[in-house]
């Protein structure tokens, strides 16, 4: 029996997973430029996780809230203290991945090089952790995500599923937690708190702020001012719909 035949069937079946799997996911992306993600891939980990260890104490808080119920300060401080020229890039932010590449040859502290367009495919359908799959996986996300969303529903979706405290995920529930009002009435300097602990929410508090997560969040409370204000997105997303 022939090899060539049996060869050629692989291929043909693998060539049929791999557009499945592109119609799939990129089905999937389109709906959530429309539909808002009642959940993301990095709560259902985190959830199924304390389950399966039987961690009674942990509690899921998330609710969405569209983009014209928050305070414009909320995705500018985000911005401001992730990833400034997200308004610019097309996903990835390559000066900032070849200074951490420089970084870790000089045997420095590894720094993250993320854009927030990876940080949001990471969280909405990864999961957390380090491996060359799961960062595969992540640009081809976030890829799906430049190509299919305009960059206001990216940062959205972010501020609705960013981790900001143990089990506090997005602006909605972090403004109930921490503030205990709408997040339409988040000032600059909360939006900033909520910000400034992105590096690492669950060990950062934004309602107690340690002197480290204070001085970063002035830090981007004067970004937010250095870049103009709220207005910053508006016309940098204009100035990059023109370039492209």
């Amino acid at each position: 029996m022939s090899r060539r035949p049996v060869f050629r069937r692989l291929l043909r079946w693998l060539a049929l997973v791999a557009l499945a799997w592109l119609a799939l996911t990129w089905l999937a992306v389109l709906a959530m430029r429309f539909v808002p993600p009642a959940t993301s891939a990095v709560m259902v980990e985190r959830q199924l996780g304390a389950w399966l260890h039987h961690d009674t104490s942990f509690h899921l808080h998330h609710h969405w809230v569209p983009w014209s119920q928050v305070s414009p300060y909320v995705p500018l401080a985000m911005v401001a203290g992730e990833d400034q020229k997200f308004p610019f890039h097309h996903g990835f932010d390559f000066d900032s991945i070849h200074q951490a590449i420089d970084a870790a040859d000089e045997g420095k502290r590894l720094r993250g090089a993320s854009t927030i367009s990876q940080q949001t495919a990471k969280n909405l359908f990864l999961w957390e952790g380090r491996s060359f799959v799961r960062k595969g996986l992540e640009a081809y996300f976030t890829v799906l995500l430049e190509a299919t969303w305009p960059k206001r529903r990216i940062l959205e979706v972010y501020m609705n599923i960013a981790e900001l405290g143990d089990g506090i995920y997005g602006v909605g529930a972090a403004s109930d937690a921490y503030f205990h009002q709408p997040p339409s009435r988040i000032t600059p300097a909360q939006a900033a708190r909520l910000a400034a602990v992105l590096p690492s929410p669950r060990r950062f508090r934004v309602d107690r702020p340690s002197a480290y997560v204070q001085g970063r969040a002035d830090w981007i409370e004067r970004q937010m001012r250095q870049l103009g204000g709220p207005t910053y997105l508006d016309s940098r997303r204009a100035a990059h719909r023109a370039r492209r």
